[in-house]
């Protein structure tokens, strides 16, 4: 557990700049347009990016590809189930127009349309949160190549 500590905390950090992002475009209206949730996949990859390079540094000798992976990992699934959990909330008790707006503009003939938008989220940032961690541990990896 003592080595999780540190994607766990990235994972709550990363989980309120979404939240605070969600926010501030509802603020403004834009909450309802999901081509801004495209940038949730910056902030979730910078949440990600920072963990596997504070992770690096802390092991230094002892990092490995699979300690990199599972700090990566850890930070995005707990920033997506966190702020899943807040978008569930905010949809069904914050505003409960919120679904219905969305719907009107993009979902109009489906049935149980609430499950489709959380399950949508869900798994945007866990395959967000995999295909990052995949990118950066690239970067992070040590060099199996001998130097000459």
């Amino acid at each position: 557990m003592k080595n999780l500590t540190l994607p766990i905390r990235f994972g709550i950090v990363t989980s309120a700049v979404l939240i605070a992002y969600f926010l501030i475009l509802s603020l403004m209206g834009k909450h309802t347009n999901v081509f801004y949730s495209l940038f949730n996949g910056v902030i979730t990859g910078f949440g990600i990016y920072e963990t596997i390079k504070y992770t690096k540094i802390k092991l230094a000798k002892e990092f490995s590809y699979g300690k990199g992976f599972t700090a990566g990992v850890t930070t995005g699934f707990i920033a997506t189930l966190l702020f899943t959990i807040f978008f569930a909330l905010y949809s069904t008790e914050l505003n409960s127009n919120f679904l219905t707006d969305l719907s009107e503009a993009w979902a109009k003939d489906f049935n149980h349309f609430e499950a489709i938008v959380f399950f949508t989220v869900a798994i945007m940032g866990f395959a967000t949160t995999l295909v990052l961690t995949l990118s950066f541990m690239q970067l992070f990896k040590t060099s199996n190549n001998p130097k000459k």
